[in-house]
């Protein structure tokens, strides 16, 4: 006899059986806020019934727009448990990029937050899918909303029992983008179980695990702290705002296992007047991820707040490397090997494999990878570099090489590279050098046209206070390779960055660029 039943393991069954056997357990926790997980997977029930009743499941997007709480995960998890397709939008969009992302989508719904409702009202006429009883209210009132109250108010807390397929679509994700429209990254029931378990494994989540949020949770690098530990059936502690003593606070206090955070967060938290007085023993994992730590940062996290560091390279289409506890004091430069169920590849300018050692563009494979760009198969197509035994891997747009033993070393984004008198110049390997002087709070480096040299590099600084520009810019120059050498320092008192802290150079470049014109 052969079972009819799809006995696949799918992340809303599994939610489900942990509430079953462990429903008093702590699921989700974020401010005063604290839910089981019978209460956990009960909300999400209510949503995944309501819209089940209202039509809305396989085939169909709903957007979600708000701020980080324990509601807006019931909401999204909601809207996957219903067989729809959930579309978290990013706080930081213009009202015309959620237009855009909107009608792009075809997003039938939206939950949106009080804060962010003006980016919805002021484009409410132009959405041309939404239907008209679509408009959801977290915490606000409305005639032209529901409220979420409303919205759940009959809805069955039993579970639905929807039927899934591995390669459904969960989510639709927008990449960042600085001008025009991201592009939309589909990923599916598939690729999101294969980042569960697989960075479960990589950094030993188990049951009793307590993981904490840093950054939004409508960011896809956010879900490197809520899939794993929801998968192991542990614990999700959610900090509304990310800040250097909430932080703290919160480690010591939840005594936090497993956390995320990008190298900005660590530099501020490092930079803390009262970081010693807190007791940081319970973290067993600390991921880091957005862009790389420099090295002075690294040395500092390894030294002061846990010698549990992993650091990650990835891209939201699918791929990641993970360097590790023990390798990474070995190979501290590398950002490691492929994390459980990928590939890496490096391809040259002929878009040949080059050989071990050699420089050229990352390029991955593996179950995480996206099933495409939405409605954009032209950029899907270009993205992607077909191996000579036929698998299609993603183009990352990094430089990088692969030693012998198979360690990934990032050089840097292609695009970012300068290119000075003939010379390829990586702005992370000045930024190393730069970030080491003590006036130095954070540092990036841009190039910038040149008459003589066709770019030539400057040094984007947040300073400690008493710097002096000219004075950093004698050091780094006496420090750097004389094709790195800066052609200036400029100081600053914050970067334009995206919603996991990556600087946006683009935006910098155009910065200057007209400053300058």
């Amino acid at each position: 006899m052969i079972l009819s039943d799809n006995t696949h393991v799918f992340l809303p069954d599994l939610w489900a059986t942990h509430a079953k056997f462990f429903p008093e357990k702590e699921a989700v926790i974020c401010g005063d806020v604290r839910r089981n997980w019978r209460d956990f997977n009960r909300n999400m029930n209510l949503v995944a019934n309501q819209l089940i009743s209202e039509g809305i499941g396989k085939g169909h997007k709903v957007a979600v727009l708000m701020e980080n709480s324990v509601d807006i995960l019931e909401i999204i998890y909601g809207i996957v448990r219903s067989g729809a397709c959930v579309v978290p939008l990013s706080g930081l969009l213009t009202t015309g990029q959620v237009e855009g992302l909107m009608n792009d989508s075809g997003s039938v719904a939206v939950f949106c937050s009080n804060v962010y409702r003006d980016k919805i009202d002021q484009c409410r006429a132009n959405l041309r899918v939404v239907r008209e009883n679509g408009y959801i209210s977290h915490d606000f009132k409305d005639s032209d909303w529901r409220t979420y109250q409303s919205f759940v108010a009959t809805a069955s807390p039993e579970y639905p029992y929807v039927s899934y397929d591995i390669r459904d679509d969960f989510n639709l994700i927008y990449s960042s983008g600085t001008t025009g429209l991201p592009k939309g990254i589909l990923q599916s029931h598939g690729a999101r179980l294969h980042w569960s378990f697989s960075n479960a494994i990589e950094l030993r989540y188990y049951v009793d695990s307590r993981a904490l949020t840093t950054t939004a949770l409508y960011s896809n690098g956010t879900w490197l702290a809520i899939l794993p530990v929801l998968f192991a059936g542990g614990t999700l502690v959610i900090l509304p705002e990310f800040s250097a003593k909430e932080f703290l606070n919160t480690v010591q206090k939840e005594k936090i296992t497993h956390t995320f955070m990008v190298p900005t967060q660590f530099i501020v938290t490092l930079d803390s007047p009262d970081f010693d007085n807190y007791d940081l023993s319970s973290l067993e994992a600390v991921l880091c991820g957005g862009s790389p730590l420099r090295p002075d940062t690294k040395l500092e996290v390894l030294k002061r707040m846990t010698p549990n560091l992993y650091e990650l390279y990835g891209y939201s289409e699918g791929f990641a490397t993970m360097n590790k506890p023990g390798t990474n004091q070995l190979k501290p430069d590398s950002v490691g090997t492929p994390v459980l169920g990928f590939d890496v590849k490096i391809v040259g300018d002929d878009d040949s494999e080059v050989n071990t050692g050699e420089v050229g563009e990352i390029a991955g494979y593996g179950a995480g990878m996206m099933s495409g760009y939405h409605n954009n198969p032209q950029a899907t197509e270009a993205i992607l570099w077909t191996s000579p035994d036929g698998r299609a891997f993603i183009r990352s747009g990094d430089i990088g090489r692969l030693d012998e033993d198979g360690f990934l070393y990032i050089l840097d984004r292609k695009k970012d590279m300068i290119i000075s008198g003939g010379f390829n110049i990586f702005p992370a390997d000045i930024e190393s050098i730069v970030g080491e002087h003590p006036a130095v709070l954070d540092v990036t480096v841009i190039g910038v046209p040149h008459d003589k040299w066709g770019e030539t590099p400057l040094a984007l600084i947040i300073p400690h206070d008493g710097a002096n520009e000219d004075e950093i810019l004698t050091w780094s120059n006496q420090n750097l390779a004389k094709h790195q050498r800066l052609s200036g320092v400029e100081f600053r008192t914050e970067f334009p960055r995206n919603a996991l802290g990556k600087v946006l150079k683009r935006v910098l470049r155009d910065e200057h660029e007209k400053r300058v014109s």
